[in-house]
């Protein structure tokens, strides 16, 4: 059932369907700092990161939902005492609607937390004053960036992080840690790369059976020593380094 305040906005959209690809039906208490949230996905991807916890959204765009049956669910977590939306993906900012999306969960009143990769800065750009935090991912040093995640525009990259730093409302930097591939002289390069930023994250990794490439199915979840061993090595690269998963 519709809400006055948002069917006339739906009915100008004359049923166009949304970038969201789907959403978790339980709220989260983990994906959005100090917030109980509902965390929608869009799809596509330009990275390909073989470690990937999202592998279907990867690639090219899927068909989307609409926006009624999008407000039907933001009516029914608003009900729930939902107070935050993640959007995340994939990677939204493929998405030309995403301010479109962002405006649209902030008219229920959630606070809106994005989540990116820092590969579209013009995007971002425009987002940030509608967005209440954002989470970029470090994958890893640039050096690495073509090996890893098979993305070489570095710049972008930079230019997102600049971004972020000078215009978002708070936000964080994040990298999950795959003991394989985040050395010590990995990290070094993460760690100049974040200098400066008000938060920083290492995350562990968890391995899965449906992660897209094999390889990284093996691989042990990263240790919380050494996630301890490099938030003391990355000491003051932040004003503040959390932990994830330790």
């Amino acid at each position: 059932m519709l809400t006055q305040s948002h069917k006339s906005a739906i009915e100008i959209r004359q049923s166009k369907i949304s970038s969201i690809y789907a959403y978790l039906e339980k709220p989260s208490m983990v994906d959005y700092p100090k917030h109980f949230a509902a965390v929608f996905f869009t799809s596509g991807c330009g990275f390909t990161c073989g470690f990937c916890h999202n592998a279907s959204l990867m690639g090219s765009k899927q068909t989307g939902l609409s926006w009624e049956k999008l407000n039907e669910a933001c009516a029914k977590f608003k009900k729930d005492w939902v107070n935050g939306v993640v959007i995340t993906g994939g990677e939204p900012t493929s998405s030309d609607d995403l301010p479109e999306l962002i405006q649209f969960f902030k008219s229920f009143g959630f606070s809106v937390k994005l989540d990116t990769n820092g590969s579209n800065p013009t995007l971002l750009e425009e987002c940030l004053p509608l967005v209440d935090y954002v989470a970029m991912d470090i994958k890893c040093g640039f050096s690495a960036y073509p090996e890893v995640v098979g993305y070489s525009d570095i710049v972008r990259i930079q230019q997102s992080i600049d971004l972020i730093r000078a215009e978002a409302t708070d936000y964080e930097f994040r990298t999950t840690i795959i003991e394989t591939i985040h050395t010590n002289k990995q990290m070094d390069e993460v760690s100049a790369i974040v200098e400066g930023s008000k938060r920083y994250t290492l995350q562990a990794f968890i391995p899965r059976d449906e992660l897209p490439d094999e390889v990284y199915c093996e691989i042990p979840r990263t240790t919380s020593a050494r996630l301890h061993e490099l938030k003391n090595r990355m000491a003051g690269c932040a004003n503040e380094i959390l932990l994830r998963g330790a």
